[in-house]
């Protein structure tokens, strides 16, 4: 909708906060980043959006903030930190809030939109999940490799006219986007995705997906992860069909020496997001009664090596 022009705040301007919001901002929407480690030299010199086959994007003035109490009241906050600072969500996000705004979470994994509308309320969540290989390669800037997806959705219930709205804002922006139906479906599908080559990446001794996917037990030992989620994700009533392996595999080769992010996260040693991608899926395969025993074995090698 070309009259959609909220207020938007990106709490989160690591790879794929700046990336969203920084196209958004390129298209001609009012964007406002918290920004902390490279908030000076954004400052000096803007936000540059690379794209493997396209011009970069430049934005010489960005919008850009060291605290949420700076930016104030807006209508819409994309939330991308890591779900290992969920905690200081709580004091970030109220200073955003007016009556209407909406928070939209682009965060990795499960349980995230739970964890908001416990705290805000569950009519303000919306959740979108980013299909895309992004990095953040120097401060203020992020490089995008190849094509990428995004699809939008409610925490309850059906798309809204809000829905709709930030997805054509999306589209326009040049992003590509789609509505979905049921966003918790959605997050079980990049889950299928996230476990495996998250996981792997970190815990096979620190591979790119080429590297992962060049070995032969590797790629069964994906295989199997994957087979597991669709297992877990069905029991819990979100049907995957088993085709979305092959194609999750096939669409993963062409990336090259791709890094995920988890990998990017312990080799800087950060905290990684062990317990929103693999302990929260085990913990629902628990509950449906789902034997996981490759997922139950990586979460146990994720939680020891990053402790």
């Amino acid at each position: 909708m070309s009259s959609y022009h909220p207020r938007i705040a990106v709490v989160g301007s690591g790879a794929i906060g700046c990336y969203y919001g920084g196209k958004l901002a390129a298209s001609g929407h009012d964007v406002h980043f918290l920004m902390r480690s490279d908030l000076d030299a954004v400052r000096r010199q803007g936000l540059t959006l690379r794209s493997t086959g396209l011009p970069d994007v430049l934005l010489p003035k960005v919008q850009a903030y060291a605290s949420t109490a700076e930016i104030g009241p807006v209508d819409l906050v994309l939330i991308a930190v890591k779900t290992t600072a969920n905690a200081a969500l709580d004091a970030l996000i109220p200073p955003l809030l007016h009556p209407g705004t909406a928070l939209v979470t682009l965060q990795n994994g499960l349980g995230n939109e739970d964890y908001l509308a416990q705290r805000f309320g569950a009519e303000r969540v919306m959740g979108a999940l980013c299909f895309i290989c992004l990095n953040r390669i120097a401060p203020g800037v992020i490089q995008h490799f190849g094509a990428g997806t995004i699809s939008v959705g409610e925490y309850r219930g059906a798309p809204q006219p809000r829905t709709i709205a930030l997805t054509d804002a999306l589209i326009q922006a040049g992003i590509e986007a789609v509505t979905v139906e049921s966003l918790i479906t959605e997050r079980w599908r990049k889950e299928v995705w996230n476990v495996p080559f998250n996981g792997l990446s970190i815990a096979a001794g620190e591979l790119t997906t080429d590297r992962i996917l060049a070995s032969p037990p590797l790629e069964k030992l994906v295989r199997g992860l994957m087979q597991e989620i669709v297992a877990i994700a069905a029991a819990r009533g979100h049907e995957i069909p088993a085709d979305y392996i092959d194609f999750q595999i096939e669409r993963t080769r062409p990336m090259g020496a791709y890094h995920p992010s988890s990998l990017l996260d312990y080799q800087a040693g950060l905290p990684v997001e062990v317990e929103s991608i693999w302990g929260e899926p085990l913990r629902e395969a628990r509950k449906a009664g789902v034997v996981a025993g490759r997922l139950e074995a990586l979460y146990s090698l994720l939680a020891h090596f990053t402790v």
